[in-house]
């Protein structure tokens, strides 16, 4: 499944990633986006003319509302699909929030890419023992205000009937993201890339993902430029406390740059020395169990595995620190350093304003000279120096007689 024998075969192909979530997505997409004129020249299509342009497109296809993100997403899904009928060799596709796909809107998908094209379904997995928490923390990155202790009972629910507890096993139950796209594929062409347990070397996730979506050899741009990286514990609780009093004064598209980029992802996740989120004991030791089975059940089906399965059973347990009850001493320097980031960009953002009143007076001093007569003109010219104003006076003087 490499670029060049797609090329030279011409066997048109689709590696349709669909998540999970919290699986080195963000940094993937980054990847494609920024060497998609490399990759072409390798007979490999990434369709997008916007980094989110896959989100959009998934957007679309789903019919998901999104801090109305999902009006600009409209016909997405259709033009992402027309390049990819036209392109004759490998197209990638990759967004996280598709592994929430119903069958109806699998079907579009798959329908979509035209008769004749190999699909390949690849599926980044990680363990629930990281997976869990990090999906709270998302929440709170999107405005929630959810307790830690109400999601995991929400998760832990069998009826799965609340907002949070089927958007979570939608995303992360992998036995059925697997029933719901592998369903028509057979196993040799379903991947899962796990991802490396914690200590593995920093390079080891992308060294799976270039071998699965066929990138090894082409010289590609690896600088990281966008992540989605996790908070501590405090960070966590401060960011959920300052939901509690925004969410209802702050809008969604004010939101995302204010809190979720510039406070979360700019500043608060550069505080590495803080507590890690992990799950309590009793949960723990429920998700490692149930990650046993998963991974039993997907052996059983044949799929190909690049990585370990043994990557998907959770680390033991560590010291548990509860983000509802932080004291408020822990989230003293966090808050500093938020406070910090906000007055940086209340000064950058005042200073910019500034700038703009001053371009927007230049701009309207020149309308107002333009409107003028020419002898208007002149006039104020000649004032401008001595002896156009000693012309004037002898002007002036000559009208009088």
């Amino acid at each position: 499944m490499t670029s060049t024998v797609a090329s030279k075969t011409g066997v048109r192909r689709v590696l349709l990633h669909v998540g999970t979530p919290k699986t080195g997505t963000s940094y993937l997409q980054d990847v494609l986006f920024r060497n998609r004129d490399l990759l072409r020249e390798h007979g490999i299509l990434y369709p997008a003319d916007r980094f989110d342009g896959h989100f959009l497109a998934a957007l679309d296809l789903m019919r998901l509302t999104w801090g109305g993100l999902e009006t600009e997403a409209v016909g997405a899904w259709d033009r992402l699909a027309a390049e990819v009928r036209d392109w004759p060799h490998t197209s990638i596709i990759s967004h996280e929030i598709l592994s929430t796909a119903s069958p109806t809107q699998i079907d579009r998908a798959l329908t979509s890419f035209g008769e004749g094209v190999e699909v390949h379904l690849i599926l980044s997995v990680r363990d629930l023992v990281r997976q869990v928490p990090a999906e709270w923390q998302e929440n709170v990155k999107h405005r929630s205000l959810v307790s830690y202790a109400h999601f995991l009972e929400m998760i832990r629910d069998p009826g799965r009937d609340t907002r949070i507890g089927s958007w979570f096993w939608g995303a992360q139950e992998i036995p059925d993201i697997l029933d719901r796209w592998g369903a028509i594929l057979p196993p040799e062409q379903v991947h899962l890339v796990t991802v490396p347990r914690p200590g593995a070397a920093p390079d080891e996730l992308w060294r799976r993902f270039s071998g699965t979506f066929g990138l090894d050899g082409i010289d590609l741009d690896l600088t990281p430029e966008r992540a989605n990286p996790s908070l501590g514990v405090p960070e966590t609780a401060l960011l959920r406390l300052i939901n509690k009093r925004v969410t209802s004064v702050v809008a969604p598209p004010d939101y995302r740059p204010l809190v979720r980029e510039l406070l979360a992802h700019q500043t608060l996740s550069r505080r590495t020395e803080s507590a890690r989120l992990g799950l309590p004991p009793a949960t723990h030791e429920w998700v490692r169990e149930l990650s046993r089975t998963w991974a039993d059940e997907i052996q059983k089906r044949g799929y190909d595995v690049v990585g370990d399965l043994a990557d998907l059973i959770g680390q033991p347990p560590e010291t548990f620190t509860d983000p509802d009850t932080a004291p408020a001493s822990d989230l003293l320097p966090a808050s500093l350093d938020a406070i910090k980031a906000l007055l940086l960009e209340g000064s950058r953002l005042r200073e910019s304003e500034a700038r703009l009143a001053r371009e927007l007076d230049e701009t309207r001093a020149e309308l107002e000279l333009a409107r003028r007569s020419p002898a208007e003109k002149t006039v104020r010219a000649m004032q401008t120096h001595k002896p156009g104003r000693a012309a004037l006076r002898a002007y002036r003087l000559l009208r009088r007689r």
